[in-house]
């Protein structure tokens, strides 16, 4: 899309507006950091499936074969995922959530710097690489993914390397004219770093990641020859090279190479290029999976900053219409359209689509945004504004209703609504002085944030786990638990240390009368030394197989899936009736570990 040139030499800016981006960054920083080794931090349900294979992986004492106990989900990422964990967790003997995610936020905080260093080069400006820096920090995916044990935030950075590589040469001083191209050995570099990438991820990636990189650089050069563009084809094909057998060495160094081939390459990534439902339906009618939808994954993917994404493609739309002032567009405004464009036409391709497939192009986006800030109209960011204090507002409420059912200290909630109650203050500043519209919308999309953060942290401490006396007398049990989801029951690993887990379908029972429920719970009793038991209904105020079993100790529970009618406009306000539940391990009355 057509952009009209960002400025590179912006006017001066009052010492305090750059010393309170600064701040506000600083407190973007803390955030990624408030609850980090939490359970209920957003994330997705593969964090879990990774935890798995890395935790058995460290046990076996070996860095390769990859181990799991998970059927066709043992080689479902290549081995560096799992290796830093195995590092980052000392092998298994400072195994926590805080640990295993300390190197994602590592990458991503590194990820923000770049971003904000590149974006200072392009305006000589501060304030503005800064808003880079917190818009980027402030999407809901990099949030999410980018501070979870995932791969987004490694491979993003790996993958980004090349392009801030490219980005920086072309802002080098000099005239254009004069610049050089990027040399063998800067193309050697930029195959490791993208071979890097591709080891955290999939050998799939490098053709996202090579096209962007060889259309970076022709697109964005000073003048078009064939000379250069065979030269540059020929540099990027050997950087291709080099990432791909730097992925390569993982057959080489697995003792079952052939397990890899048919998990990884056949199992994990060509089943993407295949549906049931046929290719062309699923990419024009397959709803969450169309390319329609895939079209809007940078919007998704920006999620409380989604209409700034409206908005910055607003302005672009708008330059489509209008005469160009200059005859070429800035170099770096092309490298970042072509960072944005590459990727997500790249991945409306596979017929399995998702928007975590583009957020490798995020830090574009953010750097656009920064760039274009005081062109988009102040709607955008009241609009945006607005959202982000009503979901502020029900962290609240959620905290509140957390409270009243006993969850979290008097303490606890007062800082929950004491972030509710800065959110409407943001808001009044926001609407009441238009010129502060813009900082209070990224100021409130990190509030969001906090609050989520403050209304989970009671379920971190004691109301959200067992206590230290249950945890010693359930060493070495054999514990059936609840799994909705492949690896889901390896969240016990944390909250029940030294025992062995079985999963079993107990996520969703409310649709089962009592008499099933006690029969199923008694049946789980019988093969087990314990049970986790989840409320299965409101109703249920105690586990069904009371009183012929002992319950050894209980926690709170948020519950993440919902069935049909659960949540009315008759109960949304109050979230402790569909939200919150009891979770109880129980063991048969007088039975032993030893007696199994």
């Amino acid at each position: 899309m057509p952009m009209p040139p960002a400025a590179t030499s912006l006017p001066p800016v009052p010492r305090w507006a750059t010393l309170a981006w600064a701040a506000l960054l600083l407190a973007a920083v803390a955030v990624y950091l408030l609850g980090l080794g939490g359970q209920y931090v957003p994330t997705n349900g593969d964090e879990l499936v990774y935890t798995h294979i890395a935790r058995l992986t460290a046990a076996s004492g070996h860095w390769l074969p990859l181990v799991s106990e998970l059927d066709h989900m043992r080689n479902t990422k290549p081995p560096l995922l799992f290796w830093q964990a195995m590092v980052a967790g000392n092998w298994g003997a400072n195994w926590n959530l805080a640990a295993l995610r300390t190197p994602s936020v590592i990458y991503t905080l590194l990820l923000a710097g770049a971003v904000a260093w590149t974006v200072q080069l392009i305006t000589r400006q501060w304030r503005t690489a800064l808003i880079a820096a917190v818009v980027y920090l402030g999407f809901f995916c990099t949030f999410r993914f980018g501070r979870t044990y995932l791969t987004s935030a490694p491979e993003t950075f790996w993958l980004g390397l090349p392009l801030f590589g490219v980005l920086w040469h072309r802002l080098r001083p000099e005239p254009a004219s004069a610049q050089a191209d990027l040399g063998w050995l800067a193309h050697l570099g930029f195959g490791i770093a993208m071979g890097m990438g591709l080891a955290y991820k999939s050998f799939a990636l490098i053709a996202p990641a090579a096209a962007t990189l060889w259309a970076a650089q022709l697109l964005s050069a000073p003048q078009f020859s064939w000379r250069t563009t065979f030269q540059t084809t020929s540099k990027v094909s050997l950087s291709a090279l080099i990432a791909l057998g730097l992925f390569g060495l993982w057959f080489a160094l697995d003792p079952d190479p052939s397990a890899v081939w048919q998990e990884f390459v056949v199992g994990e990534n060509g089943g993407k290029m295949s549906n049931a439902q046929g290719y062309w339906h699923t990419a024009l009618r397959g709803g969450g999976f169309s390319i329609w939808a895939q079209l809007l994954a940078y919007v998704q993917n920006a999620g409380l900053l989604a209409l700034l994404v409206l908005g910055v493609g607003w302005v672009g739309l708008r330059a489509w219409w209008r005469p160009s002032t200059q005859d070429r567009r800035p170099a770096h405004l092309i490298i970042l359209l072509v960072w944005l464009g590459v990727w997500l036409l790249v991945f409306t391709l596979p017929s399995q689509r998702s928007a975590r497939y583009v957020i490798p192009a995020m830090p574009a986006l953010a750097m656009l945004i920064a760039l274009y800030w005081d062109r988009i109209a102040n709607g955008w960011f009241l609009a945006s504004l607005l959202l982000c204090s009503v979901f502020v507002g029900v962290m609240g409420r959620i905290a509140w209703a957390a409270h009243d059912v006993g969850i979290g200290s008097a303490w606890e909630l007062k800082a929950s609504l004491l972030a509710t109650a800065f959110g409407a203050l943001l808001l009044i500043a926001g609407v009441a002085k238009p010129s502060w519209t813009r900082a209070c919308t990224l100021a409130s999309c990190l509030l969001f944030y906090a609050s989520f953060g403050l209304t989970t942290a009671p379920l971190n401490g004691a109301a959200g786990h067992y206590s230290a006396q249950t945890i010693s007398q359930t060493q070495g049990f054999r514990i059936a638990v609840p799994s909705s989801f492949n690896g889901q029951f390896e969240r016990f690993q944390f909250q029940l240390p030294g025992n062995r887990f079985d999963a079993y379908d107990g996520e969703n029972r409310g649709g089962f009368d009592d008499a099933a429920n006690t029969l199923e719970l008694a049946r789980l009793l019988e093969s087990h030394d314990a049970v986790v038991w989840l409320q299965s209904k409101p109703t249920e105020l105690q586990p069904p197989c009371l009183p012929g079993c002992t319950v050894l100790g209980s926690r709170w529970e948020v519950k993440g899936r919902h069935q049909s009618g659960e949540i009315t406009l008759a109960n949304v306000w109050y979230p402790q009736q569909w939200l919150f539940r009891p979770e109880w391990l129980v063991s048969r009355a007088g039975a032993t570990p030893a007696a199994r």
